[in-house]
């Protein structure tokens, strides 16, 4: 008897609810209730209730669903959800299915073939979810299977995506390098978007190596394996799997980079010399013919992708970069349709650990500097210019411009003379150029710097206030101008920790009156006005966090008595508001900390440089300058 709609409803709740609370017996029972059992459709979806046990890892309840199955009613397990989804498909979500897998292929070893409606089999699922003891048991079975072997339906879906591009987006890079290194023309296949495997994996930002210290000590004490036995800690299992994907991503990089051959395709560079060096006389007609033509191709070019080196520099992958440049050292002459180099985009998309793999090559460095693009823009250029990807960055004004001067200081050393004159199609120097994209962001860093400078100084004359009174308002009082307390160390703690408070607020109130005093010009800017900020507000946390502990001193002093638990409770309750104030704030002014501890490292540099050039000079004023020949007196040349 057919089940009403209301009757359909409840039924399925009810499933659904078994399902859900691991109820086996419940769902047993309900399945032979009704004609379809374990093929009753119980999701909007179209999903059985098979689909669902083995989305779950229900094992045992998936196979007592199975014996339920008549044997010729096999053809049955075939039956698909509205994304073409079979159970074999279900099985790949997850590594804890190989078992019911393995019963499913027993039963119904055609489901081995069959596709969902994106064209992908269970093996190109398992691909898909990254699940290494699925795809291992499935590949298997697949490779046992001549006819199989040969059928491109494991290998591409509808869509031209092959099972090594989506293994390398699942980013489970061991099955990716299983996949590479046993179907090989699977290395150079590309997508419908035109993309190969090495240039979709430069894209995805692959950790190869540990960024940090401590990653990189502990990858040398634990096992690679992300298998763990026993109990482990969760941190640890974490850093196994990090360095289990560290491991196989390197050995993928390397394998793909030396066999794909993407990298040779790139844009032909010719050496543009339409650019000017002055704004006299009129813009030549051949440069505006050449702009209108340039404008005209990216209008109808197609968008193809890049190069993997160009790639991996706009997704900020140093790893690959320096990976494909030691196998293919000539790829640095790569540029992309706009005529960018590596070091343009580099620059442009404020990749600072590839300009520092850039300048530690010193021939293809010679062989960048100076380039130009189609709009005639030198690397200097590029400083003033931005990507958009950089606009959702959240950084300080201040901090923002400051850290475009110093790439512009750094790329003005590694360019040409030249291009420090050299006008691009817009007539703008690389100078003209930074400082009208960066005014906006030095009127915002006036605004902020003032304001930021104003409130503090209120808040370090307030801690100077409370400093200097309690200076004349000592613990304990006086005994004929003597301090009472003076012969107990809470009193020195409290007499220095005062002291530096009061001498830390008036030295911050001083920088800060001078910051709001400042013209706010580009070159103040560059020279010591970010620093100046900086400084005034660590002797502003270090004021703050004197006067916690001289207040902790005193109320030490003042309240305690012989009693050890009365006294340890105390210095809980005491120092409390400076644990509280270091854990607040030691992870915001952290960074405050390195930047002051990096401009102290550049001053450093700065006074090396200096008294380097004075001896340099002196040393060569003493000789003649060799090269040229000393003429006779009279003589014309």
């Amino acid at each position: 008897m057919a089940l009403t709609k209301v009757q359909e409803l409840r039924l399925n709740a009810e499933l659904y609810e078994a399902l859900l609370n691991e109820k086996d017996d419940q769902v047993i029972d309900l399945c032979r209730k009704i004609a379809k059992g374990p093929f009753h459709t119980l999701t909007i979806h179209g999903d059985t209730v098979l689909h669902m046990a083995i989305y779950h890892t229900r094992t045992e309840l998936t196979l007592k669903l199975l014996d339920m199955v008549n044997p010729c009613d096999y053809h049955k397990l075939t039956v698909q959800n509205h994304g073409g989804n079979t159970i074999l498909h279900e099985t790949s979500t997850n590594s804890r299915t190989v078992e019911v897998a393995a019963e499913i292929l027993r039963r119904a070893p055609m489901l081995l073939n069959m596709t969902n409606k994106e064209g992908e089999t269970a093996l190109f699922y398992a691909a898909r979810h990254g699940k290494t003891e699925i795809f291992r048991f499935l590949h298997e079975e697949v490779s046992r299977t001549t006819e199989c072997q040969c059928s491109k339906s494991f290998l591409r879906r509808d869509d031209k995506f092959t099972l090594l591009h989506i293994a390398i987006l699942s980013r489970n890079f061991w099955i990716a390098y299983q996949i590479a290194i046993t179907y090989s023309e699977l290395v150079i296949a590309k997508d419908a978007d035109e993309m190969t495997p090495l240039q979709l994996l430069s894209t995805i930002k692959p950790e190869l190596r540990p960024k940090s210290v401590f990653k990189r000590i502990m990858f040398r004490i634990i096992d690679a394996s992300p298998k763990v036995k026993g109990r482990t800690l969760e941190f640890i299992k974490d850093l196994k799997k990090e360095k289990h994907a560290c491991e196989w991503a390197l050995k993928l990089a390397q394998l793909l980079i030396t066999n794909d051959n993407s990298w040779q395709k790139t844009e032909s560079w010719t050496d543009k010399r339409g650019s000017k060096v002055h704004e006299y006389g009129k813009t030549t007609s051949a440069l505006k013919h050449e702009q209108k033509i340039a404008i005209a191709q990216e209008a109808n070019i197609d968008q193809k992708p890049d190069t993997p080196l160009l790639l991996a520099t706009k997704h900020n992958c140093p790893e690959i970069v320096e990976e494909i440049l030691k196998v293919y050292p000539q790829a640095v002459e790569h540029v992309d349709k706009e005529g960018h180099n590596i070091l343009h985009l580099a620059i442009l998309h404020r990749r600072l650990a590839i300009i520092d793999v850039m300048e530690n090559m010193e021939y293809p460095l010679q062989r960048l500097r100076g380039r130009l693009d189609k709009k005639y823009n030198t690397l200097l250029h590029m400083v003033g210019l931005k990507a958009n990807d950089l606009e959702d960055e959240v950084k300080d004004p201040a901090k923002q411009l400051k850290d475009d001067q110093r790439l512009y200081k750094r790329v003005a050393k590694i360019s040409t003379t030249v291009d420090l004159m050299t006008r691009n199609s817009d007539m703008k120097t690389p100078q003209e150029v930074f400082f009208e994209t960066n005014d906006k962001h030095r009127e915002e860093a006036k605004r902020w710097m003032s304001e930021n400078a104003k409130n503090c100084s209120i808040v370090a004359v307030l801690i100077a206030t409370v400093a200097f009174t309690s200076a004349y308002q000592i613990p304990g009082g006086n005994n004929n101008g003597h301090p009472v307390l003076k012969g107990k160390p809470m009193f020195l703690l409290f007499a220095l920790a005062d002291a530096v408070s009061l001498s830390s607020a008036f030295t911050s109130v001083i920088i800060f009156l001078n910051i709001v005093t400042s013209p706010f010009r580009f070159k103040d800017f560059e020279s010591s006005l970010y620093e100046k900020q900086l400084a005034a507000l660590i002797l502003l946390i270090i004021s703050v966090a004197m006067m916690m502990v001289a207040f902790a001193a005193t109320l030490v002093l003042t309240v305690s008595n012989n009693a050890t638990w009365t006294n340890l409770t105390l210095y809980v309750v005491s120092f409390f508001p400076v644990f509280v104030f270091v854990y607040e704030y030691i992870q915001v002014y952290s960074k405050i900390i390195v930047d002051f501890w990096s401009m102290l490292k550049n001053m450093k540099v700065k006074v090396v440089l200096m008294f380097h050039d004075i001896w340099d000079y002196k040393r060569q004023s003493l000789h003649s300058v060799s090269g040229f020949v000393h003429l006779p007196t009279g003589s014309l040349v």
